[in-house]
Formats: structure tokens, sequence, C-alpha cells
């Protein structure tokens, strides 16, 4: 089975060009999906060696559609532009999917590590409020995840165009999973540890999207 990797990125040229050299080894090919970057994100990219694709320059579910309607594996690894993921993990995370045990792995923060998760109150309240997504999709779709918000993860393309995912901000993630949840496919884990970014800043800021991600979660539970 093929495997493409997406990475949807937005003003990281400081960081691209490492996340695809160390993704290659581990994929048959690597798509960027640039949000209209204002730097050099996309010339480094391609650069670099990347299939580069434009999304609609709505956040990063726009990017995640893009990618998912561009990718031409068999398999699909949505891996985050700012070196937070291991692409060593990548082989772990698609052999569940390969062998026909899951149609979604996800790489599990909480089985494998954090340097992201823990160390001021926005991480604490991020971490919370993560934990109480995460229960609440456990226990209406009777499984067990550990991590329902982490972006490292592969993804059977035919499962990931089955669903319509509809998300423009990081709340793709939690969307993402529920839709495949309730399309009946099979979800899985396994460890993946996060590291901190290399260069720059997050753009997460947890005080403005915790409505969105309290009414994604709502609206896709019931």
């Amino acid at each position: 089975m093929k495997i493409t990797v997406v990475i949807p990125a937005k003003n990281e040229e400081q960081n691209i060009a490492d996340v695809i050299r160390q993704c290659k080894p581990y994929c048959d090919e690597v798509l960027v999906v640039d949000g209209h970057s204002k730097d050099k994100t996309k010339d480094v990219a391609e650069a670099a060696g990347a299939r580069v694709e434009l999304d609609g320059g709505r956040g990063k579910g726009d990017g995640i559609r893009a990618g998912i309607a561009a990718a031409r594996g068999d398999i699909i690894v949505f891996v985050d532009a700012d070196g937070s993921h291991n692409p060593q993990d990548i082989p772990t995370l698609t052999a569940p999917v390969v062998d026909g045990k899951y149609d979604m792995v996800i790489g599990s923060r909480m089985r494998g590590g954090s340097d992201e998760l823990h160390g001021d109150i926005g991480k604490f309240i991020r971490m919370v409020g993560s934990d109480i997504i995460t229960l609440s999709i456990n226990y209406r779709f009777g499984v067990r995840i550990t991590d329902s918000q982490n972006g490292f993860r592969a993804v059977r393309r035919t499962a990931a165009q089955a669903v319509r995912l509809t998300e423009n901000i990081f709340t793709v993630e939690q969307e993402m999973l529920m839709k495949v949840l309730k399309k009946g496919y099979r979800v899985g884990e396994v460890p993946a540890h996060e590291y901190c970014r290399r260069h720059g800043k997050s753009g997460i800021v947890v005080w403005k999207m915790a409505p969105r991600y309290v009414w994604c979660l709502i609206k896709n539970l019931f």
C-alpha cells in the first residue's frame, strides 16, 4: 500500500524542509498543503522535494480537506509542519492500517508523552479540555481512545474520503475521529511523543477556540 504524508503548513519556512526530509524515507510522496503563507514556505517545500497544493485559506481543517482530496496514496499520514511529530513513528502508525486491523490510527501523546501539554495554565486548560472531549467520545461510541486531538495520525484514504469534514480550524481532528467512528470504521492508537515546535510560535489560543471545540463536540456527538 502506498503512503502519502500530508503536511498542512502556513508560514513554516524555518521548519518545513527538515520535516519533509525526515518524512521521505517512510512514504511514497510528501504533499505540503500551503495555507497561503506570507513567507517562503511554498518555495522551500518544493525545493525540498514535496508536491505543494494550496488550500482555500480558511485554516488547518481546510488544509486537511485539501490534502485528502489531493493525496495519491492508499494511506494518508498527517504530520504537523512545526516539527513536533517524529516521522520515525510513521511505520508504527501505518502498520495496523496496512495489516487491516484498523482504518485509522492516532499517535497518542498520553501513551507516548508530550513536551507541549504541561507547564503553564494555558497548557493545563488545554489538557483538561482534551480529556473531557476524549471521555465524551469514548462513552458515546464505545471506544477507549486516550488522545482525540493529536493531528499525527494515519487513515485509509477511502475512509478519509467517506467522511465530510467541515471544521476549518484545529477542531478538525476531533471531528474526523467522531465522523470516522459514526461510519463504523475501526480506530486504534499507538504511542507517539510530541516535541516542542522547533521555530516560531503556536497559532493556538486556547480561550479563543474553546467555544468552537465545545460546539464541534456537541454537534458531532448528537
